[in-house]
């Protein structure tokens, strides 16, 4: 065993075209390191519906130039048997360690393979990736990017030619073509051949950003604004400029692109910590509203003043931000159909059918979302938004934040606030509470072992209330096809419901909650949250004890 992964290594340090991952396995090696070679050589990074996603590395469970090249013949190999094989790949990157490198890989092998290809002409938000597609008539596209994750990870996301990333059955056929390769020494790469696109892609994006805009509406909201270390502050910089808005006041020190995302521990704008330099910014400027971008700025987080919270501010859950979004895209006369994931708040389906409009519920991810027939507005609870699938059929932060500064525009001309339209959604519809308890793990197998253990004692009673349907979603629904995840619905003094899922791009299991407390009118508010707030609570501590975490 000792000596077939020492050569599995050396075999693997023997095609490895990049100078840093050959020199960090080979002392490896030198260092007789098993347990770290065990780990990198354990299995291989599985290709499947979130593309790519690991470590960077040297190893087939890292992420690195020879899985990268793999996955781009896997990709090739796929559109060849599907008859476009003379087709166009257009490659995008955000800024993050090797994300150029692993471009000029893809775009490599495809023009080796007898496709075309066009990268980006820098690093760019993924929903500019998502836009070429559609725009420039490409079969695929790929966007190298890890998204919100710790610095140290990098990723591949697959989009096929209408602009949505892969779903299966495809994932399962790419993944099959990539496991078909012996060597990367068999995989052909170009020197060259492939278009660096200039930046008509990029302006032809911007242009369309203020078509989500209402004509002559108010473009008055002073906003604070941060990248997170991303991509996303020159577009959004733009964007909101030619749509007429005061430029945003900076968060200066994530303004810039930056892999070591130096003052975040989590370059997410839900984790602990990671506002607290925009919410600095905000109580010296003292702006509307604060919008975070993620670092490839598909995720649009939108934080209030709030005098009850330490730093002044507070963050709103994605619920809610999808749901004001619902609200005044209903205000605006928007037609068509109404989407979340499952994860997300039944609120959105209250309002869609209080509009007459059409409501459906997906698969978590955009992936699934994209795809509803006559969407006009889809959005999930990680701070996702599609506002134009017309020109982006993925979540895209930057027209999520034109609108959200359209909507705190027309509310300040009101003389009212987000918080205070939030409060007419409560009355009209009820509260609806979420939370989210989410456990991130070193070992998967705790994951695991958390799923069988709801599977094989599924809990009746939950912070008092019944437990009135209890569904594994593994073996799909009438509407939703087979996922790993365990939905129940709760009804007592309140309704609520709970949903467990591994999730598909990081170590963590994610249990989503949802309360739903009536409410008669305005005074009843405060508390009705705090009530909600308490079913919450108790949610978490049942659930934990019943899953064992």
């Amino acid at each position: 065993m000792q000596q077939d992964l020492i050569a599995r290594a050396r075999a693997w340090l023997a095609e490895d075209p990049d100078s840093e991952t050959q020199d960090e396995l080979g002392k490896l090696i030198e260092a007789g390191d098993l347990a770290e070679l065990g780990d990198r050589f354990g299995g291989t990074l599985q290709f499947g519906t979130a593309g790519l996603r690991g470590e960077l590395g040297a190893g087939p469970m890292r992420m690195n130039r020879v899985v990268v090249i793999r996955a781009a013949a896997g990709l090739a190999a796929y559109l060849k048997a599907k008859g476009q094989g003379d087709g166009l790949v257009v490659i995008g990157y955000d800024a993050r360690y090797k994300s150029a490198d692993f471009a000029r890989d893809t775009a490599a092998v495809m023009v080796a393979a007898g496709l075309r290809a066009a990268v980006l002409p820098r690093p760019l938000p993924t929903p500019v990736l998502a836009f070429a597609i559609r725009k420039l008539g490409a079969v695929a596209g790929v966007e190298v990017t890890a998204s919100h994750n710790p610095p140290r990870d990098n990723g591949y996301k697959v989009y096929l030619g209408d602009g949505s990333q892969i779903v299966p059955p495809a994932d399962a056929e790419i993944a099959a073509e990539i496991g078909a390769i012996a060597s990367i020494d068999d995989v052909p790469r170009a020197e060259g051949g492939w278009e660096t696109l200039g930046d008509e892609v990029l302006e032809a994006y911007l242009e369309r950003t203020d078509a989500v805009l209402t004509a002559a509406s108010p473009r008055t909201a002073r906003i604070v604004y941060t990248a997170m270390h991303g991509v996303g502050k020159d577009v959004v910089l733009s964007a909101f400029a030619r749509a007429g808005f005061p430029a945003p006041a900076l968060v200066e020190a994530q303004a810039e692109p930056d892999p070591a995302f130096p003052t975040v521990a989590f370059p997410n704008p839900e984790e602990p910590g990671a506002m607290d330099l925009a919410f600095e910014t905000a109580r010296r400027v003292r702006p509307d509203v604060v919008i975070a971008n993620d670092p490839d700025a598909d995720r649009c987080a939108v934080a209030v003043p709030d005098d009850s919270a330490e730093a002044g501010w507070r963050m709103l859950r994605g619920d809610e931000v999808g749901a004001l979004l619902a609200a005044h895209l209903v205000h605006k006369g928007a037609t068509g159909v109404f989407a979340e994931s499952i994860v997300s708040s039944s609120l959105l389906g209250r309002i869609a059918r209080a509009a007459g409009l059409g409501h459906e519920e997906t698969l978590t991810g955009f992936k699934w979302i994209a795809r509803v027939d006559g969407l006009r507005y889809g959005y999930e609870e990680a701070l996702g938004y599609c506002v134009d699938p017309g020109g982006v059929r993925d979540k895209d932060g930057i027209t999520a934040a034109l609108l959200v500064a359209e909507l705190v525009s027309e509310l300040k001309e009101q003389g009212r606030t987000l918080s205070d339209l939030l409060d007419d959604l409560a009355v009209e519809h009820g509260l609806h509470a979420t939370d989210q308890l989410s456990v991130r793990v070193e070992d998967l197998g705790v994951i695991a072992d958390a799923m069988r253990a709801l599977r094989e004692r599924p809990p009746v009673m939950l912070a008092g209330l019944r437990v009135t349907s209890a569904e594994d979603l593994t073996r799909g629904t009438e509407k939703l096809p087979p996922t790993d995840g365990l939905r129940y619905y709760l009804d007592g003094e309140f309704t609520a419901r709970v949903i467990v899922r591994p999730s598909g791009t990081e170590p963590k299991l994610k249990c989503y909650l949802e309360v739903v407390v009536p409410v008669a009118d305005a005074s009843e508010l405060g508390t009705a949250r705090e009530r909600a707030a308490g079913v919450l609570a108790d949610v978490k501590r049942d659930l934990s004890a019943a899953a064992g975490i």
